[in-house]
């Protein structure tokens, strides 16, 4: 996956091309994929990089959401339910199953939430992941041993599924380059290009070149996350904005105030907000907030209340009480909520997505969540094919294989997430750690910028690795080596080595706990 070589076929197209996306997260990607699959041209661009923002900052899970099911929102917990069973046949090798167990501690806790979860197994159908139960006090120590004991009754264990949400953003622009589409990052959409009054395609910006050129296409798909209503508003310049942000922040912690091998699942804490101590790539991811913001920002940044609140609850939760010290990274991420009548609580808005076509046929697509971006994808496709007037054809994605998809086991912990591509890695020798409190290999980092298309330092260490999420402090002390790295891939100077690192090094320090640069106001 070349980038010049992408920017280059879609500079030099003479034809219109069927599709033109606009966003490159999970939603974007996601309806590239789909396109592709059917046969239609399809171009993509970003304008940072692959899953830069709400994609790449979730909680992990791929999960029907236990919340709506409380919510009473059944028909999106049941398709989010088969969403789930879809993505754990497509991409085994991100996504995989996870117990959770719910620690109840008062008496009628465990048949409320038994019955509730017994519900959530019968939704799933045949595409779940296994059957829930009640736990016993100890059996509940055994699957969590640091769980808070005073006043532990018991527990319910649930299945539910885990991914890597940037890894699989990557091989979805993989996947979709695979079947034909033109993906390329560091693009923006400038401006829409309109014919007799309807919308034929983008003004973009190659934001390393800073030339500009034009994208033709039969219809442009507006998959910008948080940012829609910007690309809405080039369309129609009275657009009244449809979407509005919550904010989630997750702490991550040494894998020792989780050592087992289950999640815990707070369903409902002081506040009403559900909180989650998830195990992933050997350390605990904990969170999450849901606070409305009135700005979207690109890089997020978590409120003092946010840390206080989730630091306060790991602290209920667990018998060992998380210090500042301990916590190795914080982040955050905006959730891209359409609005209802009154949001001011976001916790309480749909995670449905929204398709909408303006009068000069811009569709924006909008909502929803990872679980659901592959019918998110179908969806906004099937209404682009009628838009753009192209073949109506099928959707293939429900078994369609996700590049890196495979069953064989693999040995080494750092190269799994790659799932196929990880004896291509290997071959590249290289394997010793950048990094003693890092995974990632120098192999690995040329096998980003070859296969992958990272651009930057924060693109390896970020989104194709995640060490600056699982370490923040570690992160900034491998740059040097990524950087050096990169540049020999690249062929690029001392003097983008420079900018590289003092870039990263200040992105990063907004990732550590106590670094006045982590604190949103």
């Amino acid at each position: 996956m070349k980038r010049e070589i992408h920017l280059n076929d879609i500079r030099t197209a003479t034809e219109p091309f069927d599709f033109c996306i606009v966003g490159g997260g999970a939603t974007g990607l996601g309806a590239a994929v789909d396109a592709a699959s059917r046969g239609h041209s399809v171009v993509l661009i970003e304008q940072a990089d692959f899953a830069k923002g709400t994609s790449s900052r979730s909680t992990k899970l791929v999960h029907g959401g236990v919340r709506y099911l409380q919510q009473g929102n059944v028909s999106l917990v049941l398709e989010a339910l088969r969403e789930r069973g879809r993505m754990t046949r497509n991409a085994p090798h991100l996504v995989h199953d996870l117990s959770f167990v719910i620690p109840n501690y008062s008496w009628w806790e465990g048949p409320f939430y038994g019955i509730g979860m017994k519900v959530y197994d019968q939704l799933a159908g045949k595409l779940g992941l296994g059957p829930s139960k009640w736990l016993s006090k100890e059996e509940t120590v055994e699957r969590i041993p640091t769980v808070e004991t005073e006043n532990l009754t018991g527990g319910v264990m649930y299945h539910d599924g885990q991914f890597d949400d940037s890894r699989l953003a990557v091989n979805l622009a993989q996947t979709a380059a695979g079947l034909g589409a033109k993906i390329v990052n560091y693009t923006r959409c400038t401006g829409l290009l309109k014919k007799d009054g309807l919308v034929s395609g983008v003004e973009a910006m190659d934001l390393e070149s800073c030339e500009p050129f034009q994208i033709h296409a039969r219809c442009v798909i507006n998959a910008t996350g948080i940012f829609v209503d910007d690309l809405r508003s080039k369309d129609e310049g009275h657009a009244k904005p449809m979407v509005t942000v919550s904010q989630g922040i997750h702490i991550v912690l040494p894998k020792e105030f989780l050592p087992g091998n289950a999640a815990i699942m707070i369903p409902k804490t002081a506040d009403g907000r559900v909180l989650f101590a998830v195990p992933w790539h050997d350390c605990v991811v904990v969170g999450t907030t849901d606070t409305p913001l009135p700005e979207k920002s690109m890089e997020p940044r978590a409120l003092a209340s946010e840390v206080e609140f989730v630091m306060e609850h790991a602290a209920k939760y667990l018998t060992k009480d998380p210090r500042p010290e301990d916590v190795l990274s914080i982040f955050a991420g905006l959730r891209p909520l359409v609005k209802s009548g009154d949001d001011t609580n976001t916790a309480a808005i749909s995670r449905d997505h929204t398709i909408l076509v303006s009068n000069s046929g811009l569709i924006t697509v909008t909502g929803g969540k990872w679980t659901t971006y592959r019918k998110m994808a179908e969806d906004v496709i099937d209404q682009a094919e009628m838009v753009s007037g192209v073949d109506q054809r099928r959707c293939e994605t429900e078994t369609l294989q996700i590049r890196g998809w495979t069953h064989t086991p693999i040995p080494e912990p750092n190269l799994r997430p790659y799932g196929a591509d990880a004896a291509a890695i290997r071959a590249l020798g290289g394997s010793e750690r950048i990094h003693p409190d890092l995974t990632i290999t120098a192999a690995e980092v040329r096998w980003h910028v070859r296969e992958e298309m990272a651009r930057t330092v924060e693109d390896v260490l970020s989104r194709r690795s995640r060490c600056l999420l699982l370490n923040a402090r570690a992160s900034i002390e491998a740059a040097p080596t990524v950087a050096a790295i990169m540049a020999e891939e690249l062929d690029r100077g001392q003097d983008w080595v420079t900018h590289q690192l003092e870039t990263y090094t200040t992105l990063a320090k907004g990732y550590v706990f106590g670094d006045p640069a982590s604190i949103g106001g």
